[in-house]
């Protein structure tokens, strides 16, 4: 790629492909036509590609044209939000962050991922919750500051994001005290005849429990599966069921639904990763975030 190549030229493309024609663009920037066809020659000189073609009495995109516009777009999308995001800087000292949530992330994990930013009195925390390939797609577009997962990032270089794992738990079982002792078996044999909550097949730990009921020969009498974790141990402080979760949830499990720990399943694992689209980190949330 030439010198020459600037986002002044690219800018006049974005507008041209945009409005559809050279005419129109010229119109909208009040510019020449015959200076606005230079500045997208130029271009198309600097990147070694055709990025516009011919067609009737107008022009259409190329391939290339195509992919240039896509990339365009991210580009002057980010642009476009820059007076906005300045405005909302001048107004408050806060330091905002936009963090992905997955939805098979537990919400009492979530919380306990955020705390160090919780904690710091200028933080100004914006969530959302959603499928775990629609956040990389946001985060990605720089919609997104940080990812929580329960699962890293594909290895999948277009995306160019980086997962580090924040924390890891082993897996306990957890009952409602009124189902403690309706079961007159140990554990784990118990889970056999007590009635089970369980994560849907979205969560990852799903495959491993399916796994470890198959390997210590339980047959579980499941009573409900739910995506919503939050939702789950609801249901469960209700007394509708016995569940699985990470055993350092321990303690919140008990100060917010009165739900014991019925036993200990120490050979699974649950993962929390972090999921980031720069390799250098500036943001000082996600500084606190990945330091926790």
């Amino acid at each position: 790629m030439s010198n020459s190549y600037n986002y002044r030229h690219l800018y006049y493309f974005w507008v041209v492909a945009k409005e559809g024609s050279m005419s129109k663009a010229a119109e909208r920037l009040d510019m020449a036509i015959q200076t606005i066809s230079a500045q997208v020659h130029e271009l198309e000189k600097s990147l070694g590609y055709l990025l516009f073609k011919p067609a009737g009495r107008g022009i259409t995109l190329t391939e290339s044209g195509f992919t240039a516009l896509e990339i365009a777009d991210q580009i002057f999308s980010i642009g476009e939000r820059l007076p906005e995001a300045l405005r909302d800087a001048a107004k408050s000292p806060k330091i905002k962050i936009i963090v992905g949530v997955s939805d098979s992330l537990p919400k009492l994990v979530t919380r306990q991922l955020l705390e160090p930013i919780l904690k710091h009195k200028n933080a100004h925390l914006i969530a959302h919750e959603g499928k775990f390939d629609d956040l990389l797609a946001d985060l990605a577009l720089h919609h997104l500051d940080i990812i929580l997962a329960d699962r890293p990032a594909p290895n999948n270089k277009s995306l160019n994001v980086y997962s580090e794992e924040l924390a890891k738990t082993s897996i306990a079982w957890f009952s409602p005290k009124q189902l403690l002792k309706k079961s007159k078996k140990d554990f784990p044999e118990c889970l056999g005849e007590l009635p089970i909550l369980l994560p849907t097949q979205h969560s990852t730990v799903r495959l491993l429990i399916d796994q470890w009921f198959t390997k210590n020969g339980i047959i579980p009498n499941i009573a409900g599966e739910f995506q919503d974790s939050a939702l789950l141990k609801t249901f469960a402080a209700s007394g509708l069921g016995v569940f699985p979760a990470g055993k350092f949830l321990q303690k919140d499990l008990k100060e917010t639904y009165g739900i014991e720990l019925l036993g200990n399943c120490a050979e699974i694992y649950e993962y929390f990763y972090a999921i980031r689209s720069e390799k250098k980190i500036q943001h000082p949330l996600v500084q606190a975030i990945l330091k926790k």
